[in-house]
């Protein structure tokens, strides 16, 4: 990944934010405080902006600035663990390339920001059950010396899997978990705007 790439994919998961916002917002109408769709809106067009004309020397300075951005103007739970996880990927990338290999390092750091945070472990109904697996997959194509774009399509595919398992799930952290077993039967918003950016990110790869 170059900055080039780290900007692109920051714009491809604020046109597939903004494809999918209303969708987003449904799935929290049922679980949740019915903003997820607004809230992602608001963070990831902040953000594309704040990029605009933004002068960054690594990928990592790109996102960085993305997670600053999601944590200044996204309200609720979303900001600060979106957020966070842009800012912990970004400084695990201070070189001004990187490969598959550091680029799985760098989620890893995402996802313990994300887990430090929210308290929540894989089965919880929460953004972690698409990212964990995504983690997973990325980790394992990069382990096994596969390409970047093959990694991000893993991942993504993973990401998908993990959210669509989230619907038989009983929700046991955040907003949703007080509706107890009446979370059962919805697809957690978390986790389908976490499985928008990694399909982001694969398309934004398999394009170059």
């Amino acid at each position: 990944m170059d900055i080039d790439l780290a900007r692109t994919w920051v714009q491809a998961i604020a046109a597939a934010v903004d494809k999918h916002k209303d969708h987003l917002t449904q799935l929290d109408s049922a679980i949740g405080d019915a903003d997820h769709g607004v809230n992602m809106h608001r963070g990831f067009s902040a953000a594309t902006m704040a990029l605009a004309d933004y002068k960054a020397d690594t990928p990592g300075a790109v996102l960085v600035k993305t997670g600053s951005t999601l944590i200044s103007s996204v309200g609720g739970a979303s900001g600060p663990l979106y957020g966070g996880a842009f800012r912990a990927i970004g400084k695990a990338l201070d070189t001004p390339t990187t490969d598959t290999r550091q680029f799985a390092a760098a989620l890893a750091a995402g996802l313990a920001s994300v887990q430090k945070l929210g308290a929540a472990a894989p089965g919880d109904k929460t953004m972690i059950d698409a990212y964990a697996p995504a983690l997973a997959a990325f980790q394992q194509q990069a382990d096994a010396g596969a390409d970047f774009a093959a990694a991000a399509v893993a991942a993504a595919d993973a990401a998908e899997e993990g959210m669509r398992a989230t619907t038989p799930m009983q929700a046991r952290k955040g907003r949703a978990s007080y509706l107890g077993a009446r979370s059962i039967g919805h697809q957690d918003p978390g986790a389908t705007s976490t499985a928008l950016i990694f399909r982001a990110l694969a398309e934004t790869v398999g394009a170059q």
